[in-house]
């Protein structure tokens, strides 16, 4: 069996998603004055390779620590879209399908390319990683339900095209860039769309279709998945994502590891 490591290093230098702050690193005490050496982070948790838990993005979901192992650690596969994808690209099936074999409730990762311009990449380029990657769309996000995914993964700021989020707002002069190159506005090419709360109000929406409509159906997601994704490109594998067993966290950083040639079946002890 082989580990192949699908995530970023953390640091000082990680970037938080757009409007988030950036975390801290500090020494509490040191080898000169306590013999010993412990420092503390103070961070938020979408910061770095990271996966969400249901309360993220829907009101009465499930924390982190509750999403079980054998849901977390599972069959998937990797597909390499760097061919079919550029900036804002609205991502579909069929750029899927195409090129891997997708089964019900695997774990999907999205290898669009973008992690190269994340920090420390070798085309670093934060403001186009955070706020100009590609994203899916809606035909996309209702065949991940059909699928019944166990959770999928994208090497990019967000689960969700950057335009179908608050950067819409945050990030005027990008909008406009947007809108130019497809001419139409946000509203019209991303139009308002609906989902049902757990207590049975339809709540229309405007931003974070990934988020409000694939959360409540169990199946969430890994953002800033890194490393060495091109030693699975569009290969099957078992996929592993280990965040902190967090009470009532709606996220976690995590580590993210495909394992080749290993037994595809995970039962829990």
């Amino acid at each position: 069996m082989k580990v192949v490591d699908l995530t970023h290093p953390w640091s000082i230098h990680t970037p938080g998603w757009t409007g988030y702050p950036g975390p801290k690193l500090y020494y509490t005490q040191n080898f000169h004055t306590q013999r010993i050496v412990s420092q503390a982070i103070e961070t938020a948790l979408h910061v770095g390779t990271h996966i969400d838990a249901e309360m993220h993005g829907f009101d009465g979901g499930k924390d982190i620590a509750s999403e079980p192992l054998d849901k977390l650690i599972h069959e998937g596969v990797v597909v390499d879209l760097r061919a079919d994808v550029e900036d804002w690209t609205v991502i579909t099936t069929e750029m899927i399908t195409s090129k891997v074999e997708v089964k019900k409730h695997d774990v999907l990762i999205l290898f669009t390319g973008y992690k190269d311009y994340y920090q420390g990449g070798p085309k670093q380029d934060i403001n186009r990683y955070m706020n100009m990657h590609p994203g899916p769309g809606m035909e996309l996000l209702e065949w991940m339900m059909d699928m019944e995914l166990s959770w999928w993964g994208v090497d990019c700021g967000s689960g969700d095209h950057p335009m179908w989020t608050s950067i819409r707002a945050m990030r005027p002069d990008l909008r406009a860039q947007f809108e130019k190159s497809i001419g139409k506005t946000c509203e019209e090419f991303f139009p308002p769309f609906t989902y049902t709360h757990a207590s049975g109000r339809v709540v229309e929406e405007t931003y974070w279709p990934a988020h409000y409509r694939l959360f409540p159906k169990g199946i969430i997601h890994a953002e800033n998945v890194g490393g060495d994704l091109e030693k699975v490109a569009n290969e099957r594998c078992l996929i592993g994502a280990f965040p902190w067993k967090l009470v009532g966290g709606e996220a976690s950083i995590c580590r993210i590891l495909a394992f080749q040639d290993a037994d595809l079946k995970v039962e829990l002890a």
